[in-house]
Formats: structure tokens, sequence, C-alpha cells
């Protein structure tokens, strides 16, 4: 087996002092308005060892705020915070995207702040319930469906965001096309039902995602600018499809020929129902020719299988980067993991953020 994770990558659009990534994982820890705070800059700075950190999900909107104590990326305050963010990971040596997340039906109005709303491609509510910090759980709403004057809206929103980013100090962005949240509800012919230029065709429900990245890309730079898939994820009630492969295959061929940086694919199969999606990342590969990243249950050993196959450039580690502050550390001489505590992954304050051991 080789060690090809924790050596250098450099691509010439990104250099990377190795091919390891921090995933993007929620924890809840901004301000009820949404900033992000200082102990969020040492979180990430701990972390900074990674070759590549993406961020938790972060808002481009005030509707897209499903979750309480998410952070935003819509206003100064937010930037300002950000800042400290990006700061302290660059002080480390690391290089920091931001990922954009609208959370569309994946809401609720108690989470919103004043003059929100839960919006969706199609108004179909997701089964289950979610927390609100004012009233427990709650049923997801029957979201509101958008227009499609304030769908052309919401592509803006994502583009003053990473504008905003890059006022912030990130060095790209990661537009959030997996888990069942807005760009995702778009494509899914299960949660879009519309029948404008957004809906219908794989060509119509792709369009969302693909005037986001065009507009972004006019704004920022191609060689700024990600995309996150989760072909097949069951996550937040993304009903199946027949086109999956199809849907793939057009949006890879698509995102390709406007040579965004990377394609950042994640693998729900280790973790629940399900299905197993190597054919789709298969797809993906021989369709899009710059970078790409695999997720999904990978330790040190799966991760190195499969570098060594040539299909992914980089590998995202999710649970092991929250747990292990010192990850690449802890992997390179092949110490022991910090095991999670789940029960603190969404509360406030520093247990389980940042007071997990370093090696001594």
């Amino acid at each position: 087996m080789s060690n090809k994770l924790l050596l250098p990558y450099n691509s010439g659009s990104l250099d990377l002092k190795n091919r390891t990534v921090m995933a993007p994982m929620t924890r809840s820890r901004a301000t009820s308005d949404n900033i992000p705070v200082d102990l969020m800059a040492e979180y990430y700075r701990q972390r900074a060892t990674a070759g590549l950190i993406i961020t938790e999900g972060t808002s481009p909107s005030p509707n897209g705020l499903g979750y309480s104590n998410i952070p935003g990326i819509f206003n100064q305050k937010q930037v300002e915070g950000w800042k400290k963010i990006t700061d302290a990971v660059h002080h480390e040596g690391g290089k920091i995207f931001v990922q954009l997340m609208h959370t569309g039906r994946i809401g609720h109005q108690l989470n919103l702040p004043e003059g929100a709303e839960v919006f969706a491609p199609s108004a179909i509510a997701a089964a289950g319930q979610m927390y609100t910090v004012k009233g427990g759980m709650q049923d997801h709403p029957e979201p509101r469906a958008f227009t499609t004057a304030e769908v052309k809206t919401t592509i803006k929103e994502f583009v003053d965001a990473a504008r905003n980013a890059v006022e912030a100090g990130f060095d790209g962005v990661e537009l959030h096309g997996a888990n069942g949240y807005l760009i995702e509800q778009f494509i899914n012919p299960k949660t879009n039902i519309r029948t404008d230029e957004y809906g219908g065709s794989i060509e119509n429900r792709s369009r969302f995602l693909l005037e986001i990245a065009g507009q972004v890309i006019q704004a920022i730079g191609k060689d700024k600018v990600g995309v996150r898939f989760s072909p097949h994820g069951a996550f937040n009630d993304m009903p199946a499809y027949d086109e999956v492969d199809e849907t793939y295959t057009y949006l890879a061929e698509k995102l390709n020929e406007m040579e965004i940086l990377y394609i950042h694919v994640l693998d729900h199969s280790s973790g629940n129902n399900s299905p197993e999606i190597t054919h789709v990342k298969d797809i993906i590969r021989s369709r899009f020719q710059n970078i790409i990243i695999f997720c999904g249950g990978f330790n040190k050993e799966k991760a190195e299988s499969e570098l060594d196959k040539g299909i992914a450039d980089l590998i995202a580690f999710g649970v092991p980067f929250l747990t292990n502050p010192d990850l690449v550390e802890r992997m390179k001489i092949g110490a022991e993991l910090n095991q999670p505590d789940f029960g603190t992954f969404y509360t406030p304050g520093e247990k389980g953020y940042t007071d997990y051991p370093f090696l001594s």
C-alpha cells in the first residue's frame, strides 16, 4: 500500500500540504443570530493540519437557516466573524473553503429569523421531525414553493454569499448539492415537480445548480468553486428515482465544461440504508477532469486503497477530524484515535468541540 494520503498535493489550481480533507460537519456553535464566534476559530485552527478544511454548512440566505445556531454568510457581522476563522486557519498554514448550504424544506419557522420562510422547489414536506430551540421536536412543515422570480433571487443570494466568502478570506466555496438540502431538492424529480424552466427534465432540474455555479464562477473565479453530491443518498427523506445515473452524468459533464475546481462525492452506503455507489463515482470520474474528493466511512487504510485506484484525488474525513484535531499526526504514526461523544455534537460550548485531546 502506498503512502499518498499524507504527501503534498498540487493540481496546479490547488496546492495542499497533504491529501486529507476535513469534511463539512454541522456543529451548531454560532450565535442565535447565526454569527460565527471565537470558539469556532479555535475549533478550525486546531484542525488546520488537514490539507483542506471545508466548513460546516453555512447559509447564503435567512431562508436557508433551517437549523438553530448554524452560521450564515449573508451580512457583514457574519463576514467579520468568519474573518477570525480564516485568519486562524491561514496562520497555521491551512486552506479553508466555506460550504454554502441552503436547507430548503429541511427547516422550521421556529428556527428562522423574523421575515424568513421555509421555501422549496415544490410544496412537498419532508417526512420526520427536526429540533427547534423554541419548541423542541417538530414535524417538518410543508414548504412554500418558490416562484420563478424567487428562484432567481435565491441564485443571487448564493452569488452574493460567494463574494462575501472571498471578503472573509476563504480560499473558495463549496456548493452543497447533497444530503437532501435545497440544491438536491431541485435535482430530485420526487421533490421537484415544478412546471417552469427549473422543473421537469434532467436539464431543467439541474438548472438551479448550474446557474449558481456559472454565476459564482463569474463572481470569484472557477478555481475557487467546488460542488458536493450524494448520489442515491436517502438522508433527509430523499426519495429514490430512476434517472440518478443519467442525472449525475449530465451534471459532471456540465461542471467539467465550467472547469470548476472539484466535485466532492459523499457515499452514504457505509452509514445507512443507501445503496453502494461505485458505478456513479466511476461515471463522475470519467466525465470530470479536475479534482475528485471522496467521503464516507474512510480510515487511513481505506483512504490509501482508494487513492491507489486513481479515481479520487483527495479523501475527506468527517467524525475522525471532529474527534481528533491532530488526525494527520495520528495517522502518520499509527496512533489510536479518540472516540466520539455523540451527545455533544450539536450542544453549546467547548465540551465535545475544542476539548478533544491531542497526542501528548
